[in-house]
């Protein structure tokens, strides 16, 4: 009615939820945190009007969002270790966190520092992320939950690679208030493992019975549904997982809690009629609740507090709050009550995929699905699949950029397979096991078998080519559109404009692509920290110079950051791959690569090619789409030197020209530089061995006469590159460097005009927990303030950052050992001793 006012809006419901979290996601698109002095200003001004009686009340929850998330991202950040100190040795003693997980030759686990000795005192209560590695055939230390050791550690402060459609490792170090990672130089056990640790060992105890009760892999699938414990799954656990869209059910999920709750009140249920006494005292009814809250905590803490599970205990506690206090809630407003309470305790959960996920697959359904009577229980089940399905692919599109194409129609089998067969077994071995050994065991077998009949037709299903749809990365408008549209085709039936709905899905598919004009080439340069992996995009082609490393005891970057920065650019299939050498900086990464995309053809030097190779022949090239490039090294015959017999690639575009030589020395810079005039001139040119001193010479910089240096170097790397000569000659020539530790991943275009920097992305997408560019400036060595900048791409944070497992979401890091890059022959020129450094 005209005049009527607005309701007041209650103080813990849904719209005040939602204002809460709309405060805490402004401050996560900040590139600074706001002043302390003004975060409590707002947070102060915001209680007052959340507690007061008005229709303004949203808007304290908002302003006390914005506090609370500003508040707690800048602890995080005074918690890392200091620049300065970036690799710095400590002394200190403390506890392991959580499970650790070895695997060959190494020991990861997370740790709290309890005293550090002298300079390191200051480290006193902060979270570490370690590695202790051994030599090869030395058996690894006894790591426990809990346990307590002194260390000799080196650290440094928390820093990833920034890559489109990459995983955010510093997003996930301040989510996790990680003050450093780093690896033990020196260990002792120092004293009884530490009491605040008691439930992960216990969680520990209860995986290594449940490994003796089922002694073969098949014990993984059980460790993880009952215990939270995925350390057993490997890359191919997770890839057919992820095909078949069922990660969420071999995390612990909040339906296997809820389930945890039934049981619970059934057994209140079976007391009070066992016990009637019990009647007297404690009403049945709130007797039951209380027994269900108490299985659903005590199992929440057994999957080490995973962010769903926290989510359906907060929600049972608040139903049974209601109980208590007689005044019962709807299930909206118990969702928003437990939101409420997940953001007030720590609003930096938004930061993980697991919190969207888990909150709006609940409010999906509590929208989409509400209860009727006489159902049934097939058509809620079946509905939900459809709301799932639709609801969280733009969820899954943001963060994974990935989609399960049977999923649907295979979480109609797994879910209650798993749900109602697998995990009840499991959990009732965790029941039987301190009453009697050897009927846990037979529960657990028997979980087991059930699950292996399942994964043989999940295996079968994974295989299929397309089950897993990688989606290029989408932009945030793609998003919210598909969003919408997802809204409008789960409305029920007769509401008119449902294609128009489904049309609006279609941006997240096919998004606008920024691939260049003909005649016009991209060149990408990835951030594979002390490395190289290097896209050349024209109109309709792809040539990846080199794939990253992957070392052995280290992260695949060919899995981990070139194809999720391929995927998200759009690329599906790779017509040339080059190896520019053997070097595992270069070529580490390349098995990976050609097991996630196709790839056309691959070459590398003539003297180093392994069997389906094509060698890279000075005086040979070919055009594309208006494109022309030509080989310049090595010539025929030429025996492989490494670094020295790097394939050399010259590209003209219509208006601009670059230059990629590998790790070439000076040696071989003399002899291209005695080339006709202007055959080595380039626009652009990809710094040769990554800013080593044995590179870059002056004769070799007067040839190329470079205006951009692409530098790929990682960030404080072990060599010292660039060295500061290399970075004086270039600057001599007036040279623009840009490098990939400052500026993460590169992007230029070579077009008609010249050449233009698209995009750096740690300049172009900051965000407050990113370490900002070189000198807080935004720009790379010698690289000016007039420099052309055109935003392109997604303004994301992005990827993973939740408790469960990284290869769960993303590409995975993953070994990827095979024939492609098997060592020389024994006697061969690259099976010599030589330098891998400068």
């Amino acid at each position: 009615m005209p005049g009527q006012r607005a309701p007041v809006p209650a103080p813990f419901g849904p719209g005040v939820a939602a204002a809460l979290l709309a405060g805490v996601l402004w401050v996560q698109g900040l590139a600074s945190l706001p002043g302390l002095a003004i975060c409590l200003a707002w947070g102060l001004s915001g209680l007052w009007l959340w507690c007061s009686p008005t229709r303004w009340r949203w808007l304290g929850a908002g302003l006390v969002g914005v506090c609370l998330a500003s508040v707690h991202g800048m602890h995080a950040l005074a918690l890392r270790l200091p620049a300065p100190d970036a690799t710095g040795m400590h002394a200190v003693r403390g506890y392991v966190l959580g499970l650790p997980e070895a695997n060959d030759g190494s020991v990861r686990f997370g740790f709290r520092v309890e005293q550090g000795q002298g300079d390191s005192a200051w480290l006193e209560g902060r979270r570490l992320q370690l590695g202790w590695f051994v030599r090869p055939g030395e058996p690894l230390p006894a790591i426990g939950a809990g346990s307590r050791w002194q260390f000799d550690l080196r650290l440094r402060a928390p820093r990833g690679v920034v890559n489109p459609g990459g995983f955010d490792f510093e997003r996930r170090a301040l989510e996790r208030r990680l003050t450093a990672t780093g690896y033990v130089l020196a260990g002792r056990p120092a004293g009884e493992p530490a009491a605040s640790q008691a439930i992960d060992r216990q969680r520990e105890r209860l995986s290594l019975a449940i490994a003796a009760a089922v002694p073969d892999a098949r014990a993984r699938f059980v460790q993880a549904l009952a215990l939270g414990d995925t350390r057993g799954l490997d890359d191919h656990d997770w890839t057919v997982l992820r095909a078949t869209g069922l990660t969420h059910l071999i995390a612990i999920s909040g339906f296997h809690v809820g389930l945890v709750a039934g049981f619970g009140a059934l057994l209140g249920q079976l007391l009070w009629r066992l016990f009637p006494v019990l009647a007297r005292r404690w009403p049945r009814p709130l007797g039951t609740a209380a027994m269900a809250l108490a299985l659903s905590l005590a199992y929440t803490a057994l999957a080490g507090f995973a962010l769903p599970t926290v989510r359906t205990a907060l929600m049972i506690a608040v139903v049974v709050l209601a109980r208590l206090l007689r005044r019962p809630q709807a299930d909206g407003q118990s969702l928003a009550l437990a939101t409420i309470a997940v953001l007030l305790a720590d609003p930096l959960a938004v930061l993980s995929p697991g919190f969207w996920l888990s909150y709006l697959g609940v409010a999906w359904l509590l929208w989409c699905l509400p209860r009727e009577p006489g159902q049934g229980w097939w058509r809620p089940f079946i509905g939900a699949q459809a709301v799932a399905m639709l609801g969280l692919l733009p969820i899954g599109a943001w963060f994974f950029s990935q989609a399960s194409l049977p999923g649907p129609l295979v979480n109609l089998v797994g879910i209650p397979w798993i749900s109602l067969g697998v995990v009840p077994l499991a959990l009732l071995g965790l029941l039987l096991h301190p009453v009697h050994e050897g009927a846990a065991a037979l529960a657990w077998q028997a979980a087991a078998a059930m699950m292996d009949l399942l994964w043989q037709g999940l295996a079968w299903v994974a295989r299929w080519p397309a089950a897993l749809a990688w989606l290029p990365e989408p932009s945030l408008v793609s998003v919210a559109l598909a969003l919408a549209g997802s809204f409008w085709l789960l409305l029920p039936r007769g509401v008119p404009g449902k294609g128009l709905a489904a049309l609006l899905l279609l941006p997240l598919f096919w998004p606008a692509a920024d691939r260049p004009a003909r005649g016009d080439v991209d060149l990408w340069l990835v951030d594979v920290g002390q490395g190289l992996a290097l896209a050349v995009i024209t109109h309709r082609h792809v040539l990846l110079y080199d794939a990253g490393p992957a070392p052995p005891r280290g992260m695949d970057f060919g899995e981990a950051a070139v194809l999720p920065a391929l995927r998200a650019a759009g690329v599906r299939r790779i017509d040339r791959l080059v190896l520019s050498h053997g070097d595992n900086d270069h070529a580490g990464g390349a098995n990976a690569v050609r097991a996630g995309l196709p790839i056309a053809r691959t070459l590398a030097p003539e003297a180093w090619a392994r069997p389906g190779m094509q060698p890279c022949l000075a005086g040979e090239g070919w055009q594309w789409d208006g494109v022309q490039f030509t080989w310049l090294h090595p010539t025929p015959h030429f025996p492989y030197l490494r670094n020295d017999s790097s394939c050399v690639l010259h590209i003209r575009s219509a208006g601009a020209s670059a230059l990629l030589p590998g790790d070439i020395g000076r040696h071989v810079e003399a002899r291209l530089a005695k080339l006709p005039p202007g055959a080595l001139r380039s626009d652009v040119l990809v710094v040769p061995h990554h800013g080593s001193d044995t590179s870059s010479s002056l004769d070799f910089l007067a040839a190329v006469r470079p205006r951009v240096g692409l530098l790929p170097v990682g960030h404080d790397n072990r060599f010292g590159l660039p060295k500061q000569i290399v970075l004086d000659r270039y600057q001599r020539y007036d040279v623009r460097l840009l490098d990939s530790a400052s500026l993460g991943a590169i992007r230029l275009r070579l077009g008609r005009d010249g050449v233009r920097v698209i995009e750096r992305l740690r300049r172009d997408r900051p965000r407050y927990w990113r370490h900002a560019p070189a000198g807080g400036t935004g720009y790379a060595i010698g690289d000016p303030p007039t420099a052309k900048v055109r935003r392109a791409g997604t303004d994301q944070g992005r990827r993973l950052g939740n408790g469960a497992d990284h290869r769960a979401g993303d590409t995975g890091a993953g070994h990827h050992p095979g024939a492609l890059l098997e060592p020389a022959p024994a006697g061969s020129a690259a099976a010599r001793p030589g330098r891998r450094g400068p």
